[in-house]
């Protein structure tokens, strides 16, 4: 009896802990404006679910949270600079195919496509990379390309769980605006940090 409520116990805190960093994910997005505010309130998010995940569950989430919010601002608007920047080229492409669009241009769709795919799976390993790795921003950009072009395998399973996380949040909506962040960060998180173990664990055998 006493194993089964530590269990539930167990499972409450960790559901209230989602909860939690979650909502300070939204809160610090809107300290900073949302522009300033997105990149370091989703790279301090990002970094607690490492801890979590390396075994540092008993750590302060409003102090960790914020400490990691503070020390990467700079740093983290600069990597949202460059997402931007993709960004806008990405929406300059589709606004300049749907308004010219006829049957000479339909070929340009498939490097259109295959280009937004690989933004969609770099955006996976970006943020785990950036609070891993103590790394410049240009050696970090490169290095996540890297590691994303060596890890089909884990960008499969990224794809594949967050597909099947998208269908249940669609059925039940509060649960994006609840656990819908660090849900996401759990996800890609977890799964590179694999992808980077086996790569060191490739290194080191060569």
């Amino acid at each position: 009896m006493n194993t089964t409520f530590g269990k539930i116990y167990q499972a409450m805190d960790w559901i209230t802990k989602f909860a939690y960093v979650n909502v300070l994910w939204i809160l610090f997005t809107l300290t900073g404006g949302v522009i300033l505010g997105f990149y370091p309130a989703t790279i301090a998010m990002f970094a607690l679910v490492r801890d979590w995940l390396r075994g540092k569950t008993d750590l302060a989430v409003w102090k960790t949270f914020w400490n990691y919010y503070k020390r990467d601002f700079i740093k983290s608007n600069l990597l949202g600079l460059f997402l931007n920047l993709l960004f806008i080229f990405i929406a300059i492409d589709i606004y300049y195919i749907q308004t010219n669009e006829n049957d000479q241009l339909a070929w340009t769709y498939i490097p259109l496509f295959a280009f937004m795919l690989l933004v969609v799976l770099y955006l996976f390993y970006i943020f785990p990379s950036f609070v891993h790795f103590d790394l410049k921003l240009a050696p970090l950009l490169k290095n996540t390309f890297l590691i994303m072009i060596i890890s089909p395998v884990h960008s499969f399973l990224m794809v594949l769980s967050l597909i099947s996380i998208f269908f249940i949040m669609r059925a039940l909506p509060a649960l994006f605006f609840i656990f819908g962040g660090t849900v996401y960060a759990s996800i890609t998180t977890w799964l590179s940090l694999d992808a980077f173990r086996r790569i060191e664990k490739r290194k080191n055998s060569t």
